[in-house]
């Protein structure tokens, strides 16, 4: 490798920023990947399609972005399975303890339903 090639390598990152990257991460995280800091997006939790509910998501309304949007503080609007919960918007608990992703939360189409017990 020329002496080039590995100046310009030790001054790329090792791993992209949070707001570059497309995986799920933490609330803050996908939230910082769009304008405004996310306010207007839906995001869900993945772990939510992993028990099989679909069309469930919070409609974020602000947010409060720190330490390079890895924390923070984001409130927003409940809807879930199809109905909004929430009356005005309210703080979004498990930023940092869940994995998050955009959208609203959808059950794969090769999934079995899930039946109550």
């Amino acid at each position: 490798m020329s002496g080039v090639a590995v100046a310009i390598r030790r001054l790329l990152p090792k791993k992209l920023p949070p707001s570059l990257s497309r995986s799920p991460g933490n609330l803050y995280e996908v939230l910082s990947r769009y304008p405004q800091d996310g306010v207007g997006q839906r995001v869900h939790q993945t772990r939510w399609t992993a028990k099989g509910l679909s069309d469930c998501y919070w409609e974020v309304t602000r947010t409060k972005l720190k330490l390079e949007a890895t924390h923070g503080k984001a409130w927003g609007v409940l809807t879930w399975r199809g109905k909004r919960v929430s009356e005005r918007d309210e703080k979004i608990p498990g930023g940092l303890k869940y994995r998050w992703a955009s959208g609203a939360s959808t059950i794969p189409p090769d999934s079995p339903p899930k039946t109550a017990a």
